[in-house]
């Protein structure tokens, strides 16, 4: 089990600067990006900086959904700055990005696909030291202060992939949940679909006990490694907060015992999935983000097409789960009644139909947009869509036990 340290609560952000004396940092990286750069989160940040005399340079260029390049124009920046430290300080996209900076600034003669993962790139473990990186999330949903995963666009391919490696998980993570009353209503709700997904699909992913082959030594032993007794257990935690909290948050952004616990549970989903995995539902995420053609989503202030991480996981849930609970029904229907669904006369063959049916029913009532063809795909983009499934081995690996359907 690999997780960062996290420190939780209210203002606990002004202690950055502290936590920065305190490693001895004499040139720290500040990464976020545009829009973030003139709210609450990062003013925090830069008081706490200036107020311990912390030296720092700011990089507020991180893409929103970052791409292969946006990755290698802020590790350009890294390599430049020759720094000792990093914060990042706003979601998924600017968390990754830094992990990314911070591992190419350490390993310099090392190609770009030499750590991406297989079969795009070389997918080579991470031997060098890398400097402290404390993570700063705004959002409830990438879990990315707590795992070493960092997700981009490979252009290219029009695909999604990534770097997966327990060496670039941040050294801490600042969780503090003042900063996610800033968020947006579909940025709460889209963030918090990740959150969903990854506790539905660590819980459901292959147990770890049954995936071969072992690896031949420790240092390639995946990130991923199968739902296991401990991620269980805050997959599960997850999912109940997810229950009681996500909708309260989305509608009412005064409600902070709600996105306080959506802040939590967003690092709770991160603990289960970065050691167990996800699978499907992120599987088929990345070619609908990637292949995205005009779709804009409300509250996020771009300039480029996207779709949002969390809608894209979220969209393929109630078909995938319908289609993955054969291989281990009981899991599925206490996932549904987690989520609200009267089992008490449930067959469980039906398993996955009724946890299918509970998310749908949950997304219908987050007016979520239904299915692939709302953001802009049809039936004659279903092969480019497979097309960029397939190469996901991180999260649908090969060696695994195939699941069979008739369609």
């Amino acid at each position: 089990m690999a997780i960062s340290n996290i420190r939780y609560g209210e203002g606990v952000t002004k202690e950055i600067g502290m936590d920065l004396q305190n490693l001895g940092a004499r040139r720290v990286c500040l990464m976020t990006d545009k829009n973030l750069s003139k709210l609450p989160p990062v003013n925090a940040v830069l008081n706490s900086l200036v107020k311990y005399g912390i030296n720092f340079q700011m990089y507020d260029n991180v893409r929103v959904e970052p791409t292969d390049q946006s990755f290698l124009d802020a590790i350009q920046f890294a390599k430049n700055g020759e720094f000792d430290a990093y914060v990042a300080v706003g979601g998924g996209s600017v968390i990754d990005t830094c992990k990314a900076a911070n591992l190419y600034a350490a390993s310099p003669s090392s190609e770009f696909l030499d750590y991406v993962n297989a079969p795009i790139g070389k997918g080579k473990p991470v031997t060098v030291p890398l400097k402290p990186l404390i993570a700063v999330p705004t959002t409830s949903g990438t879990g990315s202060e707590t795992t070493g995963v960092a997700i981009f666009d490979f252009k290219e391919l029009k695909v999604k992939t990534g770097i997966a490696s327990r060496a670039i998980k941040p050294t801490l993570g600042i969780i503090d949940p003042l900063h996610t009353l800033s968020m947006p209503e579909r940025i709460v709700a889209n963030s918090g679909f990740d959150v969903l997904c990854h506790a539905l699909e660590s819980y459901t992913a292959l147990p770890y006990n049954q995936r071969r082959p072992c690896p031949s030594n420790p240092i390639n032993r995946p990130a991923y490694q199968g739902s296991n007794p401990v991620s269980d257990v805050w997959a599960l935690h997850a999912l109940r907060v997810v229950a009681k909290y996500l909708k309260r948050a989305i509608r009412n952004p005064e409600d902070r015992e709600a996105r306080a616990n959506m802040h939590l549970a967003s690092a709770f989903a991160g603990i289960g999935f970065g050691n167990a995995g996800v699978h499907l539902c992120h599987g088929m995420s990345y070619p609908i983000s990637g292949l995205v053609k005009t779709y804009k989503p409300k509250d996020y202030n771009v300039d480029h097409s996207l779709v949002p991480h969390g809608l894209s996981v979220v969209l393929t849930s109630p078909a995938v789960f319908a289609f993955t609970a054969q291989i281990d029904p009981e899991r599925h229907l206490e996932a549904a009644e987690i989520l609200g669904a009267d089992i008490r006369t449930a067959r469980i063959k039906d398993a996955g139909l009724i946890l299918a049916d509970t998310l749908r029913k949950f997304l219908f009532d987050l007016n979520v947009d239904d299915g692939l063809a709302a953001i802009g795909y049809s039936k004659a983009d279903i092969p480019a869509l497979v097309k960029g499934t397939l190469p996901q081995r991180v999260v649908l690996p090969e060696d695994e036990p195939k699941l069979h359907s008739t369609s």
